[in-house]
């Protein structure tokens, strides 16, 4: 089904962290989020109103500690700027038939005003999730039958050569919507393990677990992410803090270890990988790894051969993930996986499952994808990147917000009523907040099966800021 972009409108808000989060190069304790709204126009002349939102996420996507936040800010901004250039000056197409057309355009005017391909990515995912939505909202139908019945025109495309002859079947045949899937859980570096760590005047006090401890027994996790610094007798020092919690547990565990980039090279990561199975207090937590993720640099990390590491545990890529070719380029590597964000760009995610199905069925190693989070906040921004992830048939999925954000943020409580309204499995009102519902480390994500793209709920738009305008170029001396 082809539509066309009439109008397009930016906003964004802030909003602060109940406890600080340390990841890679920085320690958040607030930020913002930008909200989408796009207005097409459907081939037989009606039109539909589609929304997305996603956290202007610094120190992640350009990890520049001469930059400041809000210079990260500006970069998201003025990507976005550029996407919403590019797909107004268009007619009709599918919603992935757009993504094929703008790719290479969006993607050389990001470079040409110095935007890494993680940043332009980001730009034109808000677009394209926008465009899908009013589409799904449109037609009145959920996303998954769209995919279903491809009214999103997925096919091969260009701009993904190796799979001109590939099968979308599975993607256009999705299995039905889970139930459920599985919390995993992050362990941020500066969160407190164990509840004796946290003194009563540091206490938060807000009916939510803050220590690991807490969080265990709260939520009923089994499944959780262990950020890493590259420090490593600090990281096994912490590591086995953290395995003595979870050893606790009678009943399997799985863990994934997060590098964010600290890692020199192949061999520190391989060491230190080989020096954790060696601690005797570390033995369930090691054998309870599935994958490791981004060890190294994104400057190093495409050029560099993984296998010393891969030979003993699959490894992914996650902000190597910047351009359609990171995928291909990090198998010849060594590397196995890619991490699936709905900020990296929700096509760009089928099309990496579609080459993850195709590679695993030689005799080589099983390829495979990972759902990750970059602050998914409850409503718009979550459900969308749930959808998308249980479309791709992942069974557990990063989430952080929830721990890291109190609720819906902030938002006003109107806002946060009708999506509990709405999916009543997958929110919960306790303490008088509507928070994100976990039960025995679960989401219910049944009501995910609405019209729209994960959710037939508008956000509060009135309430947020206009966008302001990037300001763009950055200045020299910051951009060096």
């Amino acid at each position: 089904m082809k539509v066309r972009l009439v109008e397009i409108e930016r906003r964004e808000r802030p909003y602060r962290m109940r406890m600080p989060f340390r990841f890679g190069v920085t320690t958040a304790t607030g930020g913002r989020q930008a909200i989408v709204r796009a207005r097409v126009r459907l081939e037989d002349g009606s039109e539909a109103v589609g929304w997305s939102a996603e956290a202007l996420g610094a120190k992640w996507f350009d990890k520049n500690l001469a930059l400041r936040d809000e210079d990260n800010h500006h970069q998201l901004r003025r990507a976005l700027e550029l996407a919403c250039e590019a797909y107004l000056d268009a007619g009709f197409d599918t919603p992935f038939g757009h993504f094929a057309a703008r790719y290479p355009q969006h993607m050389a005017a990001c470079e040409a005003e110095g935007l890494n391909a993680l940043i332009a990515s980001y730009g034109q995912s808000l677009v394209d999730r926008a465009l899908l939505d009013a589409l799904c909202r449109g037609l009145g139908i959920p996303f998954r039958r769209a995919v279903a019945e491809n009214h999103v025109g997925l096919a091969p495309t260009p701009i993904a050569p190796e799979l001109a002859a590939a099968d979308f079947a599975p993607l256009l045949r999705p299995a039905p919507l889970p139930a459920k899937i599985a919390v995993r859980h992050t362990v941020g570096l500066v969160d407190p393990i164990l509840s004796s760590e946290i003194g009563p005047q540091d206490r938060i006090g807000d009916g939510l677990p803050e220590s690991l401890e807490e969080v265990v027994a709260f939520y009923g996790n089994r499944f959780f992410k262990l950020k890493i610094a590259g420090d490593e007798a600090a990281d096994i020092e912490r590591l086995e803090r953290i395995a003595a919690v979870l050893d606790r547990a009678a009943e399997p565990y799985a863990v994934t270890l997060d590098g964010n980039e600290q890692y020199s090279d192949a061999g520190a990561i391989a060491a230190f990988y080989a020096h954790l199975a060696e601690r005797p207090a570390l033995r369930r937590l090691c054998a309870s790894i599935l994958y490791v993720e981004q060890p190294i640099n994104r400057a190093l990390a495409l050029s560099t051969p993984i296998d010393a590491l891969a030979r003993r545990i699959p490894v992914i890529i996650d902000e190597s993930d910047g351009a359609l070719s990171a995928f291909p380029r990090a198998r010849a590597l060594g590397y196995t996986g890619v991490s699936s964000k709905a900020c990296k760009g929700i096509w760009k995610a089928m099309l990496n499952l579609a080459r993850a199905a195709r590679w695993s069925a030689g005799d080589g190693p099983a390829y495979f994808m990972s759902a990750e989070d970059l602050t998914c906040e409850p409503g718009i921004c979550l459900q969308q990147d749930l959808a998308l992830v249980t479309l791709l048939g992942l069974t557990h999925v990063e989430r952080n917000a929830h721990h890291f954000i109190d609720g819906f943020g902030g938002r006003s409580q109107a806002e946060a009523r009708r999506f509990l309204a709405a999916h009543p499995d997958l929110y919960h009102e306790q303490d008088g907040h509507i928070r994100l519902r976990i039960a025995k480390g679960d989401i219910s994500i049944g009501s995910l099966d609405a019209p729209g793209f994960g959710t037939s709920v508008d956000p509060d738009f009135a309430a947020a800021e206009p966008m302001p305008k990037a300001a763009w170029p950055m200045a020299a001396a910051a951009a060096k």
